[in-house]
């Protein structure tokens, strides 16, 4: 299978994003524009789009690219209690359709701010069931005609999706990609997502639950395709080793010198299992394997900014190679400033994975 390289592009209206210093255009479509376009012309198959109450709804700022662009594919993060299954299958085979097979989906069962648009499912085992329940539906809706389903927290009748999803030799519709480290996490990922996102961890931990998700997928009698797998990390190249690290370690004391910078990495800091299983590496040390850098979790750092691959553009496709061997496919790539890194890292990096 070819790996599939996507790269992040930063859906907030506030500038300063992860160290970001452009100060004009965030949360304009030209400024997003302007991104995804780059990442086109760079070698990058599409890019991650965030979702947060407080920020331009992710579905709309994904319909306004994929518009703009001719291959760009929006990886479009979407949560269950925002979305019901039936209006958001609908809108993303419209979309699906109209950009020819360019639609990504990734599903978040984090927390958010649940009561600003009336979500009152807090409990993460709630929260768990009912994604798996919203992915089998939406798949079924993409897929079936007719569909009935009574599930605990979803219902439809006679529900037919029109238009289908765009329809290929090598897809039925939009990838399902899901993240999350624990077991009830994983139990929805083998029952219903094709890619199973991680965050970035040392190779031997990926490759223990690599082997657990797939003795998992056994257990359920999995009838869906084998799952995929994919990294989403921050990736800090530069011409030479000693340039990455010391460009890295100026950004870690920029990060710990106050709240106000921290802000701008952090947002929310709530430590879900596969956030603690980040942050807990810093005890191991700063740098693990041949250069997975621990120390910005300790200064601001969270999600997929808590650990960086930091090097050469060599060195950081040595260790991207390396998580390759252990089975994973999907990269989602990214480092600020980001319209700069677009085309660095496009330039050095990808074509040494190719």
């Amino acid at each position: 299978m070819s790996p599939e390289f996507l790269w992040y592009i930063p859906n907030t209206v506030e500038p300063g994003h992860r160290g970001d210093d452009t100060t004009d255009g965030w949360g304009s479509v030209e400024y997003s524009t302007d991104l995804a376009r780059m990442a086109e012309r760079h070698g990058w198959g599409g890019a991650l789009l965030g979702t947060g109450w407080g920020r331009p709804d992710t579905f709309t700022v994904a319909t306004a690219l994929a518009a703009r662009t001719t291959t760009f594919k929006p990886l479009i993060a979407v949560r269950p209690g925002y979305w019901q299954p039936a209006h958001f299958a609908a809108a993303a085979a419209t979309l699906d359709q109209l950009s020819r097979g360019r639609v990504l989906v990734n599903i978040v069962s984090g927390l958010d701010n649940l009561g600003a648009y009336g979500d009152g499912r807090s409990d993460p085992a709630q929260r768990y069931e009912r994604t798996q329940e919203f992915m089998r539906l939406v798949r079924r809706l993409w897929t079936e005609e007719d569909v009935t389903f009574d599930g605990e927290h979803f219902q439809v009748s006679g529900s037919t999706v029109a238009p289908r999803p765009y329809r290929t030799d090598t897809r039925a519709h939009p990838t399902l990609y899901f993240g999350g480290a624990s077991e009830a996490a994983e139990r929805v990922s083998v029952a219903e997502a094709d890619v199973q996102l991680f965050w970035g961890e040392p190779l031997a931990g990926l490759a223990e639950r690599i082997d657990r998700l797939r003795e998992l997928s056994n257990q359920v009698d999995r009838r869906l395709k084998p799952l995929e797998f994919g990294l989403r990390i921050t990736t800090v190249v530069r011409d030479t080793t000693e340039e990455a690290w010391r460009a890295a370690e100026e950004r870690v004391a920029r990060m710990s010198s106050g709240p106000g910078d921290e802000l701008t990495w952090t947002g929310n800091r709530k430590t879900a299992v596969g956030q603690q299983r980040l942050y807990d590496l810093a005890a191991r040390g700063e740098v693990l394997d041949t250069c997975l850098y621990t120390t910005p979790g300790k200064f601001g750092g969270g999600g997929a900014a808590t650990t960086w691959l930091v090097g050469s553009a060599a060195d950081v496709a040595t260790a991207l190679d390396n998580y390759r061997k252990l089975g994973i496919t999907h990269f989602v790539l990214s480092d600020t400033p980001y319209k700069q890194e677009i085309i660095r890292v496009g330039e050095q990096l990808l074509p040494r994975l190719r």
